[in-house]
């Protein structure tokens, strides 16, 4: 009995996670914690060797035509890094394909200020942070990638984040 409990986790490990149209499968060793208010998914990355936070990639949607632009997303996110002198942090931004669907990606680091505003409460500055994220355009809407946590653990899981990326497709279902 235990080893068939064993095969069928197995088996269900492997399987992808999906929202809106889209699915993905997580990267091994990236276990999904389950939706949370306005999240189709929250993986939660162990800090690397020296690092004293965890990771936390999250996947967003909010409805068909809900959360807002790319560009706006985009612009955002980076105003959510500064350099030590207080200047926005330099942003990397990249559109691509992936399985036919446009995605658009950022890649900044520095002092990080969290969400703010209207969708979440002050935080204190974070400095040595990192996000990678991206905007997956699908057939029900736009999920938004989000991973951010200190620049080494960043570092350590960056294929496995644009693994991540590269999964999304559509969902035949």
């Amino acid at each position: 009995m235990r080893l068939i409990a064993c095969l069928l986790l197995l088996a269900f490990a492997g399987l992808a996670d999906s929202v809106a149209g889209l699915k993905w499968t997580a990267p091994p060793g990236w276990k999904n914690e389950g939706s949370r208010p306005m999240r189709a998914a929250t993986y939660m990355i162990p800090p690397s060797a020296g690092d004293h936070d965890a990771a936390e990639c999250a996947v967003y949607f909010f409805g068909a035509g809900q959360g807002g632009s790319v560009d706006a997303n985009m612009q955002r996110w980076k105003g959510q890094f500064h350099d030590a002198g207080g200047k926005p942090a330099n942003a990397q931004v990249q559109t691509t394909t992936v399985h036919g669907l446009k995605v658009t990606t950022i890649d900044t680091a520095g002092e990080y200020s969290g969400m703010g505003g209207p969708m979440g409460s002050a935080q204190p500055v974070k400095p040595g942070y990192r996000l990678l994220g991206a905007i997956v355009e699908g057939p029900g809407g736009n999920v938004f990638i989000k991973f951010t946590g200190p620049a080494k653990t960043i570092a350590a899981n960056q294929a496995k984040f644009s693994s991540l990326v590269k999964s999304f497709e559509k969902d035949a279902k």
